[in-house]
């Protein structure tokens, strides 16, 4: 199937579909752009199904999932290619001060959406499940994992109760040791990684406490999630390991940060000369 034909392939074979695929496929048809931008959760929401009937809908369209489903689509669309959507927009002509400033405001408005969307709540009752946490563990795959380890060597320099695993297999092995003392934060744009539902699995099996930090409330993460913090850019299939995404993951990590460290002051301030010094002969 080309990319191209993805529209016309759902048609085609429409008939075959079953009522609840149908009812996906209806909504997809007439909705094209938005559904880049929406979580299987959210899809299955809005067409009044289960999360199931939009993966099968994908299976029968012949794709292992909706991640690959939502890739065919944004290349089906006329703009789909980002890429190439950019140079257009962008022409190699403009004016490097014109290019510098949408950039720029690309990753504000991605920092203002991420603002909009904390709930002070959540946030207070993530902060609180930290401070009670023996262990935390941040975790991520493939390109979020860069903002689990980024979290990690943050906070490792004011509490020694953090950790960070890198192979998926052995977070997996971890997890199932978890008890209720230990909190997990886990770094997920779509909430819908296998890797990282099976984890939050695993974990909420043993009794930890889960901190999902996505894109989206609903998801197959969230599900399983103490509670959810949302990071406000978005992220076409084609854009994985978008900047602003990072950006925005960042600054909930930084908001954590400031504000943990102002509630644990003495001990923070204590630890983080502490973990400076033994860096400093290190330096040039």
């Amino acid at each position: 199937m080309g990319n191209s034909d993805l529209i016309l392939n759902i048609q085609s074979i429409y008939n075959q579909f079953t009522k609840a695929e149908k009812k996906v496929a209806d909504y997809i048809i007439n909705n094209q752009k938005e559904v880049l931008y929406m979580s299987i959760t959210d899809l299955a929401d809005e067409c009044r199904v289960g999360d199931t009937s939009v993966y099968r809908f994908c299976r029968s369209m012949g794709l292992q999932g909706y991640q690959e489903f939502k890739m065919k689509l944004s290349l089906s669309l006329p703009e789909g290619n980002e890429e190439e959507k950019m140079k257009s927009n962008e022409d190699l002509n403009e004016d490097f001060d014109m290019l510098a400033q949408k950039i720029l405001q690309k990753h504000a408005s991605a920092l203002r959406a991420t603002y909009r969307l904390l709930n002070q709540e959540e946030f207070y009752r993530m902060l609180s499940m930290f401070d009670k946490a023996k262990n935390i563990f941040f975790f991520g795959v493939g390109d979020s994992l860069q903002s689990a380890l980024d979290a990690r060597n943050k906070f490792i320099r004011i509490t020694n109760k953090v950790r960070c695993i890198t192979d998926t297999h052995i977070q997996a092995m971890a997890a199932s040791m978890f008890s209720p003392e230990d909190l997990l934060f886990i770094f997920s744009y779509s909430g819908a990684t296998k890797d990282n539902v099976q984890l939050a699995k695993i974990a909420k099996e043993n009794g930890a406490k889960i901190v999902g930090i996505t894109r989206y409330k609903k998801s197959p993460l969230t599900i399983y999630a103490d509670a959810v913090l949302l990071c406000g850019a978005d992220e076409s299939p084609l854009e994985g390991g978008s900047t602003s995404v990072k950006i925005s993951q960042h600054y909930i990590i930084d908001l954590l940060y400031t504000e943990y460290y102002n509630r644990n002051y003495n001990m923070s301030k204590k630890n983080r000369k502490k973990t400076s010094k033994s860096v400093v002969e290190k330096l040039l």
